[in-house]
């Protein structure tokens, strides 16, 4: 397998960068045409790695790509899922390359989308195609691409509810998360759920001058930072009623497993460039960000933000908050608490409306099932550590219903690690990471 992955080396990169070369930014509109031409070029490569068939669906929003190599219905099969979408490459003047225009510095792999997910999910096709090519592959596998895991999968669970029986397996198979480090290998358990909403408030109507109305009418700023304060009080607990409803404290014995990843305190501030960390009292830093849910505010805006200045009390105030949920949290249902709560401490001096964008649950998987230990040893044979069971911080909502429409449990093997600053300037890819990733998922089918 090395010898091969090596003989092919520089043909791997050649066809992976054909796809980073490509904007699919699903959020912007104008790259639809870049969506399609992502979606084809994908099932492309996926014909000419050994799929039987490989076909775009189109959907509500951006198409779906489905490939399947079928070797009989005694095998068992794998469900692949990736995502061929990639966030906008904002701010441009922050990368030290162009975003579509893929480099290799100091070992890696730089452009947008090269870890997060092209990067990622091309290391299935190339294991898939050693498997095919070298006659070792013993289990029938289906490939589903989609372009809009970026913007919370608007279309691709209506999408498979119409297509269930075609997309029966035994397994979803995904390389969508990060590891701990190259020295400290990881398999995500589970991840947490997402409920993402948009709060905008209404003062006068129209911008006003601060001098004529200042201190007289309310500035719909100051209301909203005034109740945004208020969502989560001193101990990092969260106030909108009822939100820890439904949270499952772990047991002492769980949260001791857990703790058994590394984790450098000292070194996480130093990379982040930060005094001290923040958040929930009682917990740790890796309890918060992958055990304990959290709320965030990702955006804020209003009144003038330009050059030099204008003294006006603007007429509108808007916030984008996101909520990271734990399992048995369910999106919807904390949507609409966050919704009420808002709703319920808003003065009468300014009108509030709260719009609810894209959510997800989050899910967990039993490190006892098969699948699990068929990757824990592929990973320890691929990097000479037994991989440690970790939490995700982050949010993949699809596959919580993709768990349920299926009725099987997603595996999450990434290769990700956090320097590859996925969704930032400068995202990047560990050549040693995209090799190793090829070996330990290829290793996967044959311990299945």
């Amino acid at each position: 397998m090395k010898e091969y992955i090596q003989a092919n080396r520089d043909r791997f990169l050649d066809e992976l960068f054909s796809l980073l070369r490509i904007p699919s930014v699903s959020s912007l509109g104008q790259h639809r045409p870049d969506m399609q031409r992502c979606a084809e070029r994908l099932a492309e490569l996926l014909r000419e790695a050994g799929a039987d068939s490989a076909e775009i669906f189109p959907t509500a929003g951006h198409p779906v790509v489905f490939a399947q190599k079928i070797l009989g219905p005694q095998y068992g099969t794998v469900l692949v899922y990736g995502h061929y979408d990639v966030q906008p490459a904002d701010p441009l003047e922050l990368w030290h390359s162009d975003p579509f225009e893929p480099q290799i510095r100091d070992g890696a792999i730089y452009a947008r989308g090269a870890n997060d997910d092209k990067g990622q999910l091309f290391m299935h096709l190339k294991a898939f195609e050693y498997l095919v090519r070298t006659g070792s592959l013993r289990h029938n596998v289906k490939f589903i691409f989609e372009g809009e895991e970026e913007i919370g999968s608007p279309s691709l669970a209506a999408w498979a509810e119409q297509h269930k029986d075609m997309l029966k397996a035994d397994i979803i198979l995904v390389s969508d998360t990060t590891m701990i480090s190259e020295q400290v290998p990881s398999i995500n358990c589970g991840m947490r759920g997402l409920a993402y909403l948009e709060i905008k408030v209404t003062g006068p109507d129209k911008d006003l001058h601060s001098g004529h109305y200042g201190g007289a009418v309310a500035n719909p700023i100051n209301i909203l930072c005034d109740m945004i304060s208020s969502l989560i009080d001193k101990d990092g607990h969260i106030t909108v009623k009822g939100f820890y409803d439904d949270v499952v404290e772990l047991s002492a014995e769980d949260r001791e497993k857990l703790a058994r990843a590394p984790f450098d305190l000292g070194e996480y501030k130093k990379f982040l460039d930060i005094g001290d960390v923040k958040g929930e009292k009682g917990y740790t830093t890796l309890e918060r960000t992958g055990i304990r849910p959290c709320l965030d505010v990702n955006g804020i805006w209003g009144g003038y933000t330009g050059e030099g200045a204008k003294t006006v009390i603007p007429s509108e105030a808007h916030a984008k908050i996101s909520m990271r949920l734990v399992p048995d949290q369910d999106s919807g249902k904390i949507a609409g608490l966050f919704e009420k709560h808002i709703m319920s401490i808003a003065p009468d001096c300014v009108k509030v409306e709260v719009t609810r964008h894209h959510g997800g649950n989050g899910f967990l998987i039993p490190i006892s099932s098969h699948a699990y230990q068929a990757a824990s040893r592929a990973m320890e044979e691929v990097y000479g550590v037994e991989p440690v069971p970790s939490r995700g911080g982050g949010s993949i909502p699809i596959l919580a219903d993709l768990q349920k429409i299926l009725g099987i449990d997603p595996l999450l093997m990434g290769f990700g690690l956090e320097r590859d600053t996925i969704h930032s300037p400068d995202e990047s890819y560990l050549l040693s990471q995209f090799f190793k990733g090829i070996e330990a998922i290829a290793l996967f089918y044959r311990y299945y």
